[in-house]
């Protein structure tokens, strides 16, 4: 089994899998906050929505649990599932990460994410996917296949958010097949310098923001909970989402 292993850096705890590929990251004094650029994009689509949303949200991988601990935060009427495949994580993420124990907002479940989609009759308002082996391999959760499992299971107005390794690979193969399983209801916005490429899917009912919408957005958010999305914004806006100056998914 790959091991797990933690290294610290200049206030910065790491999460690597038998390798020195970062799969997670935390600084020591700001817990909550998200290191690391790939997850903070991740957070865009509470742009888009009001400050209620999202109601449920799914997250496939839980790594350092950087993402389930900004929503748990600062999303205090969320209710949030987590499929991780590997079940030493959990115990990982608690000890070295700060995972919060709130089995009333927060559930943790071992298993396939893909599985976890397939036997799932829950919809959820986000889900989030960021799952891939030692080897930064997605697998079957960079499929047409789960790709349409994750839209049967988002609600009306849900939206799915995957982080895409560009790295390795051409993602715009899984953006192609996001696209299949969405109908073409699905955009990846150019990718970051590490490669990390963040797509949003969304059923028929996309919100439309203006990036002057998503600027307010982001300086309310970063009012609220100290998250910067506006260096994410000024990148994301020069790319041709933007038809007649609205986002379109």
């Amino acid at each position: 089994m790959t091991p797990i292993d933690i290294s610290e850096q200049s206030g910065v705890r790491f999460l690597h899998f038998g390798s020195e590929w970062i799969q997670g990251a935390m600084r020591i004094a700001r817990p909550f906050a998200l290191e690391l650029e790939y997850t903070r994009e991740m957070m865009v689509p509470l742009l888009m929505y009001p400050d209620d949303w999202p109601k449920r949200v799914l997250m496939i991988g839980l790594g350092a649990g950087s993402l389930l601990k900004f929503m748990w935060r600062y999303r205090a009427g969320s209710r949030i599932t987590v499929v991780e495949i590997d079940p030493r994580m959990e115990a990982a993420a608690r000890q070295f990460f700060k995972l919060p124990d709130n089995p009333e907002r927060i559930s943790i479940r071992v298993g396939d994410g893909a599985d976890f989609m397939i036997t799932s009759r829950h919809q959820y308002d986000l889900i989030l996917v960021d799952g891939f082996d030692a080897d930064a391999r997605a697998n079957r959760l960079d499929s047409v296949s789960f790709y349409l499992n994750c839209r049967a299971r988002l609600s009306a107005d849900g939206m799915l958010c995957v982080n895409l390794l560009s790295r390795r690979k051409d993602f715009g193969k899984s953006l192609a097949r996001m696209q299949e399983a969405f109908e073409g209801h699905a955009i990846a916005f150019p990718s970051n310098d590490v490669g990390n490429a963040i797509a949003l899917a969304t059923k028929d009912h996309s919100p439309e923001p203006s990036v002057k919408d998503l600027s307010l957005a982001a300086s309310a958010l970063r009012k609220a909970t100290g998250l910067n999305l506006a260096p994410q914004l000024a990148r994301i806006s020069k790319s041709n989402h933007f038809p007649r100056g609205t986002l379109k998914i």
